[in-house]
């Protein structure tokens, strides 16, 4: 990969910039951070750093006003030399792509061995690059899919996650629509109409917490919940994608289905200020009348713009 000359780096930061969301990194937080992973190897500035940061924080704090403590803490549970590492990508910075090459090829290889040993997978390991160096919309912009990793887990493993949901969207393009599986779990709740007047008002609230519970999911509980309820794959499937037993998938699924109920309880009882019997009722109205509430809908789009717009 060549440098970019100054205007274009300055171009793209200024489309980064264009992108950014409300929520801002103190500099010097960021700065101290930085030299803390010495982001500095990789020409990556303390202002893009920052960027990356608030852009991670925006999608964990949705809706809320966190503190600056709370920040702070966020910020240093993340992954931080991968951070840094993919904001220099996007900027075209060569030691950049030099080290992301040299570290992660090998891991995109494994990875796509591991899913389809025939090497069947690799094409699609390869057609990612394209990708993260970027693809020109519209605009004229050139778009990378680095501006939809945030940290939260490792490189590495966002790039296997990435890489399975490529592999996913190819399996169902080949197969369309099949029937559901003996293994599947129960159905999601269809569309009924109910009498209760309050039902709107929960449904809303109920939603909210729970897209904002999917948002806090990380990467790999979020694909296998998509897998299974959004793609419709068997248990099987998605532990040969994701590289586990089928029954681990089984306790896997279970556990992260109990951790969405734990957080729209919490959110629905401390950001809501519901009661008990309120919170109740609400879930009740989801099991009755999902309403706009389209589980499937929402994994997708949330793995959809974790791996790529």
């Amino acid at each position: 990969m060549r440098t970019r000359d100054a205007a274009d780096g300055t171009k793209k930061r200024s489309e980064i910039a264009a992108e950014m969301p409300s929520l801002r990194i103190d500099h010097h937080l960021a700065e101290r951070l930085l030299n803390r992973i010495e982001g500095s190897r990789w020409d990556v500035t303390p202002g893009a750093f920052a960027d990356a940061l608030a852009a991670g924080a925006s999608r964990a704090f949705a809706g809320r006003d966190p503190a600056p403590k709370e920040i702070e803490r966020f910020c240093e549970s993340l992954h931080l030399a991968d951070l840094a590492l993919a904001p220099a990508c996007v900027e075209g910075h060569e030691v950049a792509w030099e080290h992301f090459v040299r570290e992660h090829r090998p891991v995109l290889y494994r990875s796509a061995d591991a899913i389809e040993a025939g090497g069947g997978a690799r094409e699609l390991a390869d057609s990612l690059y394209a990708e993260l160096y970027g693809l020109d919309d519209r605009s004229g912009s050139r778009r990378s899919l680095f501006r939809y990793y945030h940290g939260r887990s490792s490189l590495a493993t966002w790039l296997r996650a990435v890489l399975a949901q490529r592999y996913v969207d190819k399996l169902r393009a080949q197969r369309r629509i099949e029937p559901l599986d003996a293994d599947r779990g129960p159905s999601l709740p269809t569309s009924r109409v109910t009498a209760d007047p309050d039902c709107p008002r929960l449904l809303s609230l109920v939603t909210t917490a729970l897209t904002l519970a999917i948002s806090r999911l990380s990467a790999r509980n979020r694909l296998r919940l998509a897998s299974y309820y959004a793609q419709g794959l068997k248990l099987a499937e998605i532990g040969r994608l994701m590289g586990e037993h089928e029954a681990t998938v089984s306790r896997q699924l279970a556990r992260t289905r109990r951790a969405l109920r734990h957080d729209i309880e919490h959110h629905l009882r401390h950001e809501m200020q519901l009661g008990d019997a309120e919170i109740a009722e609400g879930f009740r109205c989801a099991m009755n009348d999902a309403g706009p509430m389209d589980l499937s809908q929402m994994l997708a789009a949330e793995v959809r713009k974790e791996s790529a717009e």
